[in-house]
């Protein structure tokens, strides 16, 4: 799109005879040239999406799998039945620092991906690969430390840190409370109708004089 402007930019400059005017199309024109040298290059993902898009039949996402780790890798498995009857370049990994993209294009008449961004910590593109074994896929991503892993991925760890402050209080009855809350939020309307229920009748409790009075 920045080129295409810029050709007719670059038109429009030709058949410009007014100073003013030229200057104003000379400012674009240097502005759009910068834009398009400052464009990031397309990553290795953007490649995969575009394989996707030129392949035929029916795409399937992953989402089930496996994993672990050793000091050195972050090993991922994903279960996928006759894989390793495929020509290998049928099983394609496009890595980055902190993302992966699985593509196995016409297994059994269907296409499968699996996409990881936003790794808990950087990996080695470089010392990174993927492995068919019988049924499996397994993706080996390189850790750049060896260090343990507690998630697979920054948003994992950010939502059990948030899991684990909702529980995690000193005041009890806080804890129940936030308990309550999430319960409720995240429940369905005959969930919140017992929730809605319980809260009025403890209310009530506490009118009616269950708690302790002053003599």
């Amino acid at each position: 799109q920045l080129q295409k402007d810029l050709e007719e930019v670059k038109e429009l400059l030709t058949k410009a005879t007014r100073k003013r005017l030229r200057d104003v199309l000379m400012t674009e024109k240097h502005k759009l040239e910068l834009e398009i040298k400052n464009q990031p290059p397309p990553k290795p993902k953007d490649v995969a999406e575009e394989d996707k898009s030129l392949l035929g039949g029916y795409t399937v996402k992953i989402n089930n799998y496996g994993w672990d780790q050793s000091d050195k890798f972050i090993k991922i498995y994903i279960s996928l039945n006759g894989v390793q009857k495929l020509p290998a370049e049928n099983v394609q990994v496009n890595f980055t620092e902190r993302s992966f993209d699985l593509l196995v294009k016409n297994l059994n008449g269907k296409n499968y991906t699996m996409t990881f961004n936003n790794l808990l910590k950087p990996i080695s593109v470089e010392g990174s690969s993927r492995k068919i074994k019988t049924d499996t896929v397994l993706v080996m991503c390189r850790k750049k430390r060896e260090e343990k892993w507690e998630c697979l991925t920054q948003v994992e760890k950010e939502s059990k840190e948030k899991e684990k402050a909702a529980y995690d209080t000193s005041d009890p009855s806080e804890g129940l409370m936030n308990l309550l809350k999430k319960m409720y939020a995240e429940g369905d309307d005959e969930m919140k109708r017992t929730i809605n229920k319980a809260w009025v009748e403890s209310r009530e409790k506490q009118s009616k004089g269950d708690i302790p009075m002053d003599i």
